[in-house]
C-alpha cells in the first residue's frame, strides 16, 4: 500500500507542480486558453492576474509538498491522512463555487468531484499504511 500512496502523491504532485507555469505564463496565452476552453476573453483586470497567478504558485507548493510528503509515507502518514481529508472538503467547496460562478457543467464534474475523490484515493491508502514506528 506504501507503494500505491507513494504513486498517488507523486502523479498529483506532479500536476500540481506544473501549475508553476501559469505563474510566469503571458497574460495574452492565459486569454488563448481562457477562450479555447469557451469561457470567453479573460478579464485584464489586475486582480484577474494575481488570483490566476497566485492560485497557480499555491498548486505548485501543495504539489511540492506532495512528494515531500511521499519520501517517508509511514513518518508522514498523519498529515497525509490530513491532506486526503482536506481534498475532500476542497473537492465539495470547489463544486459549490463552480455551481454559484455558473462555471459549464462539464468544469462542475471534472474539477470538484475530481479533487474530492483524489482525496478519497490519499485518505484510504494512507489509512492502510502502518503508522512509523516511535
Amino acid at each position: 500500500m506504501e507503494k500505491i500512496l507513494r504513486l498517488i502523491l507523486r502523479l498529483v504532485g506532479s500536476a500540481a507542480l506544473l501549475a508553476v507555469l501559469a505563474v510566469v505564463m503571458p497574460y495574452e496565452m492565459m486569454d488563448a486558453i481562457h477562450g479555447r476552453l469557451g469561457l470567453g476573453r479573460l478579464p485584464a483586470d489586475p486582480i484577474v492576474g494575481y488570483l490566476a497567478r497566485s492560485l497557480s504558485a499555491f498548486y505548485a507548493l501543495v504539489g511540492a509538498l506532495m512528494w515531500m510528503l511521499s519520501g517517508d509515507v509511514r513518518r508522514h502518514r498523519p498529515t497525509i491522512l490530513f491532506l486526503g481529508g482536506a481534498f475532500i472538503v476542497f473537492g465539495i467547496v470547489l463544486v459549490g463555487v463552480d455551481w454559484v460562478e455558473g462555471l459549464p457543467l462539464w468544469w462542475r464534474c471534472g474539477e470538484g468531484p475530481w479533487v474530492s475523490l483524489i482525496g478519497v484515493a490519499i485518505a484510504w491508502t494512507a489509512s492502510r499504511v502502518p503508522p512509523a514506528a516511535d
